[in-house]
């Protein structure tokens, strides 16, 4: 397989800090590194392959996340603008495209933010951080590169309430703004929310600012919005809601093998809650079906289920453009080759078009075999969405 055979438009990946910056103080850039990416970025270009660089994907190195706390100090958003400059530097010529963050509604604790902690008192506090630190590299980003465009990734998966209970109903809409909206207002919309200020002193968090953080905020906020798309979640008054899994069973969807709802419809929910509220162009940037690939007699997988779900979400997002007018960037689906599922840990929960001989134990040839949604989403390329048919 080569890199041109699907034929991709555009290619999301992201950077490893460490590959960087080692321990996320040197005051010099590893050569070595930035040459990878631009290796990866001049093999895009050579396809007319689009980069679309996340900065930050849930990671940082480790000396910078033991010594600082992460996040929750504020010397992490020296480091990041440190990264953001060397990769503009050395790309900014190549990239327009460029997320800050990747779910950042989304993550918590030491593997994401460096933190010990997940208490909302030090969590809040440093996501502060990462919305300055985005602000900045929005900044520093149009003077090196005007023609670039910024955007942060946010978790967004509908919310419904469960019935129509007042109770439910609010429950949900407060959900969605805790758990989602609340990241992107402050990020789009350049300010804290008054919800949010009320749930701080409810909950008797403080976020501690510097002098000018509100100027930084409102002034240089993102271009564009990307989101994550899987499922739909139900809320009642009682719910307690992960954002990566499904809180209650919805009676009116199917679901994965793993119990993921299936909500095609909701998709065009979501991108009409996001157009309406903020009126930025929107870039679903990770979509997917998680199942149970077998390889069948013939060495390949059948995997029409992944056919119809994409497909059913295509015709949705179609949808959103042509009846409810809304500016769709782009989509990328999650994700072209089979990798560990982050939500559960398995290799066995896969989403690609391209099968990998590997188990949970990491065991296997690790072989990659085209399966039958391969040729599938080539067609789908061709015709810029026109032909589904499988």
């Amino acid at each position: 397989m080569k890199i041109t055979e699907m034929g991709f438009k555009i290619f999301r990946f992201s950077i490893c800090w460490t590959r960087i910056f080692p321990t996320g103080e040197e005051s010099e850039p590893n050569k070595t590194g930035l040459d990878f990416y631009e290796n990866v970025v001049d093999e895009c270009l050579k396809y007319d392959i689009e980069p679309l660089i996340t900065i930050c994907h849930d990671e940082m190195p480790a000396y910078i996340a033991n010594k600082y706390g992460g996040w929750y100090s504020r010397h992490l958003i020296d480091c990041f603008l440190k990264l953001s400059k060397a990769l503009f530097e050395r790309l900014g010529g190549k990239v327009k495209y460029w997320l800050t963050f990747n779910e950042i509604n989304a993550v918590m604790g030491y593997p994401e933010m460096g933190m010990n902690s997940v208490e909302d008192k030090k969590r809040f506090q440093g996501v502060h951080h990462e919305f300055i630190a985005s602000a900045l590299t929005v900044k520093m980003g149009k003077e090196m590169m005007p023609d670039a465009l910024f955007g942060t990734m946010f978790a967004l998966s509908a919310f419904y309430p469960e019935s129509c209970n007042p109770k439910d109903v609010f429950a949900a809409m407060s959900s969605r703004r805790v758990k989602g909206l609340f990241y992107s207002d402050v990020m789009i919309r350049g300010y804290y929310p008054n919800y949010a200020l009320g749930l701080f002193e409810e909950m008797g968090i403080e976020i501690k600012k510097e002098p000018g953080d509100d100027e930084i905020l409102k002034k240089y906020t993102i271009d564009f919005l990307a989101f994550s798309y899987y499922r739909s979640a139900i809320i009642n008054d009682k719910s307690n809601i992960n954002i990566l899994i499904d809180a209650n069973p919805n009676p009116y969807l199917e679901t994965t093998p793993w119990g993921t709802s299936v909500d095609p419809l909701g998709l065009r929910y979501v991108l009409n809650e996001l157009y309406d509220r903020y009126q930025r162009p929107l870039f679903i940037v990770e979509n997917g079906c998680g199942h149970l690939d077998k390889l069948d007699e013939n060495g390949t997988v059948n995997d029409t289920y992944r056919m119809k779900y994409l497909g059913d979400h295509i015709t949705q997002i179609s949808n959103a453009i042509n009846l409810d007018k809304i500016p769709v960037m782009g989509y990328t689906p999650w994700a072209p080759i089979d990798l560990v599922s982050l939500a559960t840990g398995e290799m066995t929960k896969r989403y690609g078009f391209v099968y990998t001989d590997m188990d949970n134990e990491g065991k296997g040839t690790k072989k990659r075999i085209k399966k039958a949604s391969f040729d599938w989403y080539k067609k789908v390329i061709a015709t810029n969405g026109e032909d589904l048919s499988y």
